[in-house]
């Protein structure tokens, strides 16, 4: 039997540590389902889809949860997975795993990218004038020193930067909803809900605007499925993994539906601009100069948390490739305080990429847009890959389902129903000049992956790591089976 991830002896390799509580996994969960894309991009799809933006948030949201729910299922089936390209790799073959891992490490770099990127936008804001290097480098700087430590740091720090954004939006909900009941008079009109639909109704821009909706909204979604990177490291997985995945409707609900109503509300959407946050449009408009200020230093601590997040989930991934022979070896080596440093440094010099783009061409907006999109293709195809492989485990692990105490509602057919969505979003993409061209330009990072894994896929080493993965995982589930513990009926 392999010995379980978070217990070693003197002498053992080090392994991963189960520092994440219960408090930190569900922040971590609700700070990655708040991502930039809410705070920064949803002007842009305001002013696109118009109300008819809030049923693209619910769609999106009700979609994911499948996805959730199917890796949720995946990861409990095997607390030897340490994540999604674990089961990727055992359930559909070391190629999976090895196109997954790398892809969804390079959908958290490019996410990175923007998130600094969005740093930089927001500081020049609060000081003009200061160079977009400073904040960009300073930013990354931070985040190293704060995922050098332990796991358990990380988990405290996106803790307080996702509960920072809890309550930025509920002050946006609580003075959004007095402004609406006091009939609140401003430039635009009085603050009500029937601003919700008297300009031109729920689909003022018909079905196009609907569609065009969706291009910026499924990257405010990236980052949801962060959960599942922090199965290694989370204590009492069974209950906690639960717990976290199932509240993500109430957080889609309360977060950007109810957000996105009030703001509406109180604003007409014809207000709203490409760019610009609505969050400090509103804050400003209730004449709380002050609030506006500190909105602003919420979305760069959004930003930060989006990019802690990937630095954190980026560190794992390789760290996973490095173990299973995805990755150079030195990747797979943790410090005395069982963090991956060298998988950390990696990650970060990446993140310098994005300074570059700061000073490439005259819109920072535009760079967003751009690797945002790329972004979002990337993780369309993670998503794919957890539902591949949900179809792959109960064709090939019936009694593993049966048994399980955390099944994905709706099963197999619910699957090919987000497999379609997912095919509307990627026509989506194509409907808009600059969502397009990066559209095209993602297939060479799957060309280059490909290229990769011809080469080093089929070698003797690397046979041998994927040989040694497989034995350690049917060791964890014969002994799951045999002795299950007290523990496996949790989670329900």
């Amino acid at each position: 039997m392999t010995t379980h991830p978070s217990i070693t002896s003197p002498d053992a390799e080090p392994h991963l540590e189960r520092q994440l509580s219960n408090r930190h996994i569900q922040l971590i969960a609700i700070g990655g389902a708040i991502g930039t894309g809410l705070f920064m991009g949803s002007g842009k799809t305001i002013s696109a889809a118009g109300p008819s933006v809030i049923f693209v948030y619910m769609i999106i949201g009700f979609m994911l949860f499948f996805v959730m729910r199917a890796m949720g299922e995946l990861l409990l089936s095997n607390l030897h997975y340490k994540s999604f390209s674990d089961f990727a790799a055992d359930l559909l073959g070391p190629w999976a795993g090895f196109f997954t891992g790398w892809t969804y490490w390079f959908c958290w770099v490019i996410t990175g990218i923007a998130d600094v990127i969005a740093i930089a936008a927001y500081s020049d804001v609060l000081w003009p004038g200061i160079p977009l290097w400073v904040p960009g480098l300073v930013t990354i700087g931070i985040l190293l020193v704060l995922n050098l430590t332990t796991v358990k740091a990380f988990g405290e720090t996106e803790f307080w930067f996702a509960l920072i954004k809890i309550i930025a939006i509920a002050a946006l909900i609580f003075v959004g909803l007095f402004m609406i009941l006091s009939r609140f008079q401003s430039d635009f009109g009085t603050a009500s809900f029937t601003n919700l639909w008297s300009h031109g109704g729920f689909f003022p821009n018909e079905f196009m605007g609907f569609v065009a909706g969706f291009q910026i909204a499924v990257f405010a979604f990236v980052g949801i499925e962060l959960v599942g990177t922090t199965a290694a490291e989370a204590k009492d997985p069974e209950k906690n993994l639960p717990k976290a995945i199932n509240s993500i409707p109430v957080r889609v609900l309360l977060f950007y539906v109810g957000a996105l109503i009030i703001l509406m509300s109180v604003i007409p959407w014809t207000q709203f601009e490409a760019g610009k946050s609505p969050f400090i449009a509103m804050f400003s408009l209730a004449g709380l100069g002050a609030a506006a200020t500190i909105i602003n230093l919420v979305v760069l601590t959004s930003a930060m948390s989006s990019a802690n997040s990937g630095i954190y989930s980026t560190s794992r991934m390789v760290y996973g490739l490095a173990k299973e022979g995805d990755a150079p070896s030195r990747f797979g080596k943790l410090s005395r305080r069982k963090v991956p440093n060298n998988a950390l440094f990696l990650s970060c010099v990446l993140l310098l990429s994005s300074i570059v783009l700061l000073y490439v061409g005259e819109d920072v907006s535009k760079a967003f847009e751009m690797v945002t999109t790329v972004s979002a293709v990337c993780f369309v195809f993670v998503w794919s890959i957890i539902l591949a492989s949900y179809l792959a485990f109960r064709r090939r692990r019936p009694e593993l389902h049966e048994s399980s105490k955390f099944k994905m509602p709706g099963g197999i057919p619910m699957v090919y129903v987000v497999f379609a969505f997912f095919a509307f979003v990627l026509w989506a993409l194509t409907t808009q000049p600059d969502t397009l061209i990066a559209l095209l330009v993602t297939p060479i990072w799957f060309i280059a992956l490909a290229v990769v894994w011809y080469l080093v896929g089929k070698t003797p080493s690397h046979r041998a790591r994927y040989a040694k993965f497989k034995e350690d995982l049917d060791s964890e589930r014969v002994a799951t089976q045999v002795a299950p513990g007290p523990e496996r009926s949790a989670g329900k």
